[in-house]
């Protein structure tokens, strides 16, 4: 990345993730609530950090057509308890078994198994309430906010993220095609990002090109994210993941690098996030931050 490509990236990242944070913060029951146990590890997990990729990447293509961030906020947020529910059921020993994340002890490891599933559970539900509190987005139409969900949905169930896990579930420690890792990528995690950037273009009014701009830049920085993730897991520092490297290779996961190599993988990285800069063109300056995201997301401590 060029020091022009940096330039305001950091900042407009900071102030989006802070603006996502404190929402977060307000939209959350207090851990007094009772049965305290489950607010304390829903807040445990939401709030532990995190750069909140998902719901940056829906204020930010809401920007880009000329939408509101604060508006769209509760939507951004509910991208971001959907992804944060992935990832307390992924920790589980029945899953990827993993000690910690974000630089401190997995849910599980704090509250128990049957907790954590729960916390899990609940975060996915309070994402759908969230989204249907009419206070929350009285400034969409009806329409709008349908769409949205109808597209959130879709990704976390049978035909994205679900899906996903599933095959790479059924796929460890056995030699896959193409077309197989290709499905797990695109759907386990690919899936969520491009909703997040679907979502933001359908809330920020996006006309039919636009549209068509963002969904083809989605799809390509989705697969370009989990690529960068398993490069990250064999040549990562731990301590600034927060979360243990070389799982993928110990659970013998099939990935772009096991696959074809770490540089292949690299290069196919940068092939994508090349093309979803290009899909961007017909938009002015006020995609910027998507097409800085784009390169951030490949050469995120690479």
């Amino acid at each position: 990345m060029t020091v022009k490509s940096r330039t305001g990236l950091e900042e407009y990242l900071q102030s989006r993730k802070k603006m996502v944070d404190e929402a977060l913060e307000r939209y959350l029951p207090r851990e007094q609530s009772f049965p305290e146990v489950i607010f304390q590890a829903v807040r445990y997990s939401t709030l532990a950090g995190g750069k909140r990729i998902r719901p940056i990447l829906c204020i930010a293509a809401a920007e880009a057509v000329g939408g509101n961030a604060e508006e769209v906020l509760p939507f951004a947020c509910a991208l971001e308890l959907v992804h944060t529910y992935s990832l307390i059921h992924d920790d589980l020993p029945a899953m990827d078994n993993d000690d910690f994340r974000r630089g401190r002890p997995t849910s599980h490891k704090v509250f128990g198994e049957g907790m954590a599933i729960l916390a899990g559970d609940a975060l996915l539900t309070e994402a759908f309430y969230l989204m249907t509190k009419k206070e929350r987005g009285e400034r969409f139409k009806a329409e709008a906010r349908l769409e949205v969900i109808h597209e959130i949905a879709k990704a976390a169930g049978f035909f994205g993220m679900i899906g996903g896990q599933v095959v790479d579930l059924q796929s460890q420690g056995k030699t896959v095609d193409h077309d197989t890792l290709y499905y797990i990528h695109t759907h386990k995690t690919g899936a969520m990002i491009l909703a997040s950037v679907r979502a933001g273009a359908i809330l920020g009014g996006a006309d039919t090109l636009c549209r068509d701009c963002l969904n083809e830049y989605g799809k390509n920085i989705g697969l370009a994210f989990q690529i960068t993730d398993d490069i990250l897991d064999i040549v990562g520092d731990k301590d600034l993941m927060g979360k243990t490297t070389g799982a993928d290779e110990n659970m013998h996961k099939v990935t772009y690098p096991s696959t074809m190599g770490i540089d292949k993988a690299k290069q196919q990285g940068i092939t994508l996030v090349k093309d979803a800069i290009a899909a961007l063109a017909p938009l002015d300056q006020r995609a910027d931050p998507l097409r800085k995201i784009a390169l951030y997301v490949i050469e995120r401590q690479l």
